[in-house]
């Protein structure tokens, strides 16, 4: 089957590295509103900061060229940043294509309160468990509570909450839906349960955008995005769309998990957004008849973590017999047990992500305490 004008323009700008972030651009990014005409033009928004090389533009401009069916005199590009207008460039001068002299700033968006990204390394490590009821212990605080499903592969928020009609849309805004005093979005309720997710980079940034621009959250304390597992194109696309408080880390204690993991906190690091801490979620088993622990996924691996990333461990979540079953009933621990250990250990990070990010704006470093 012949490949579509469309789909060779963006497999040309994939095959393109951004030295600095080691990533192609669509990975990194970079490439917004890309719009590919059936007369062989192609437009695009390309964001680049003061700190990545002009050159880029130049190799994207002369890859699209080369693309069978793609008019070389029909190429614009839109050079800009987050913070600063669009500068159009029709032809190869350098100095049109100079990266702007601001540095690059998301955009604000006051309204959501404090943006906590919920990230693991690796998958089934608890992610969407530890993210439902955080949120949860949060509004149950008293706090205005946005929960965004950002894992596009797995959107698992909905079952977790119980819902899962399709949300309306009033004014041209999305509706959340609520549950549990916590506002709910989720690709979960656009999409047929069994649709498989075969998303493309560009896909999933427009997704992410869609998620904060175009749903009518309200004014909000807190803002906890369940992010996919790995360090893609939804990190990315958060990180660049608005300004992120800070990051929580999720893991296991076990070695595969807590390396996974560490390289999900090293690219929070490299694009500027403090990590709040570490959760371990697994992280032992008490035998109610014998008080025995016992340690099914090893041990101290969440310690071991955030001592290399100079952070705190924010709390051990035990594991806990019917927790699976509850979250799949549409019940979070913290609403059906709220007694339990598990549960107790939630509330405790919850408590603690609130002291640390009570009056920080996003970018300020995070101190040990």
């Amino acid at each position: 089957m012949t490949e579509s004008l469309e789909t060779r323009v963006v497999a040309a700008l994939a095959r393109l590295r951004n030295p600095r972030l080691e990533n192609d651009l669509l990975s990194a990014g970079m490439i917004r509103d890309l719009a590919v005409g059936p007369d062989g033009s192609v437009n695009f928004t390309f964001l680049l900061s003061p700190e990545d090389p002009a050159t880029l533009v130049r190799q994207a401009r002369a890859a699209v060229q080369e693309v069978e069916g793609v008019r070389r005199d029909a190429v614009k590009i839109a050079v800009t940043n987050p913070s600063g207008p669009p500068k159009v460039t029709h032809g190869p001068p350098a100095a049109a294509e100079a990266p702007p002299p601001q540095a690059p700033a998301a955009p604000e968006m006051p309204d959501l309160g404090r943006i906590i990204a919920v990230s693991s390394g690796k998958g089934g490590v608890g992610k969407s468990t530890v993210s439902a009821n955080l949120a949860v212990a949060l509004a149950r605080s008293g706090r205005r509570v946005g929960l965004m499903d950002a894992d596009v592969y797995g959107p698992n928020i909905p079952r977790m909450f119980g819902v899962s009609e399709r949300p309306p849309v009033t004014g041209g805004k999305i509706q959340p839906l609520e549950a549990f005093g916590v506002r709910l979005m989720s690709l979960g309720f656009l999409v047929e349960r069994d649709a498989p997710a075969i998303w493309r980079g560009p896909i999933i940034m427009k997704i992410v955008q869609q998620f904060l621009r175009d749903v009518e959250w309200g004014p909000l304390d807190y803002f906890l995005v369940d992010l996919p597992p790995g360090t893609g194109d939804a990190q990315l696309s958060l990180v660049q769309a608005t300004h992120v408080s800070g990051a929580l880390i999720v893991t296991t204690p076990q070695e595969m998990a807590v390396g996974d993991a560490l390289r999900g906190a090293r690219m929070f690091e490299r694009v500027g957004v403090p990590v709040l801490g570490i959760v371990e979620n697994m992280s032992g088993f008490v035998d109610p008849e014998s008080g025995r622990r016992l340690e099914i996924f090893s041990s101290g691996g969440g310690r071991r973590l955030a001592d290399e990333l100079g952070v705190d461990l924010l709390g051990s979540i035990p594991l806990q017999p019917g927790l699976a079953e509850l979250a799949d009933a549409g019940r979070p621990i913290l609403v059906a047990e709220p007694e339990s250990a598990a549960a107790a250990e939630l509330q405790n990070v919850a408590d603690q992500l609130q002291r640390r990010t009570a009056g920080r704006s996003a970018g300020l470093p995070i101190l040990r305490g």
